[in-house]
């Protein structure tokens, strides 16, 4: 028996940045369901979902190790097209066939762009 990966859960104490961040971005959809505190980011062209859920005033945000990867055949491309919606990538690093880059969500959080997916694999 497996399980598909169909959800991630990003505690933030900046709900509405965060949703207009990865609705702009990468393309997600909020949807708010009446009196729940959650935000979902709907994956449009199928993926994960991503849940904005209120991080407690306690905990620090970014504080959990966690990076959300984008898989994206061109990261160059991605990359300028961020650049021109506001979203600075950090430099592109070339790895075993595919490149990457990395920046950070209105919470501080780690995200990636990588091309890793369109590897041909042995």
């Amino acid at each position: 028996m497996s399980a598909q990966l169909g959800r991630l859960i990003v505690y933030t104490k900046k709900l509405d940045e965060m949703s207009d961040f990865y609705c702009t971005h990468f393309g997600f959809q909020e949807l708010r369901l009446e009196n729940d505190k959650i935000v979902e980011l709907v994956a449009i062209e199928g993926g994960a979902h991503i849940l904005l859920y209120p991080v407690s005033p306690k905990r620090k945000e970014a504080q959990t190790l966690v990076k959300l990867v984008f898989d994206v055949r061109d990261v160059e491309a991605f990359c300028k097209a961020a650049s021109k919606k506001g979203l600075e990538f950090g430099a592109i690093h070339q790895a075993e066939g595919y490149c990457f880059a990395n920046a950070k969500d209105p919470s501080g959080n780690s995200v990636q762009v990588s091309s890793r997916a369109f590897v041909a694999r042995k």
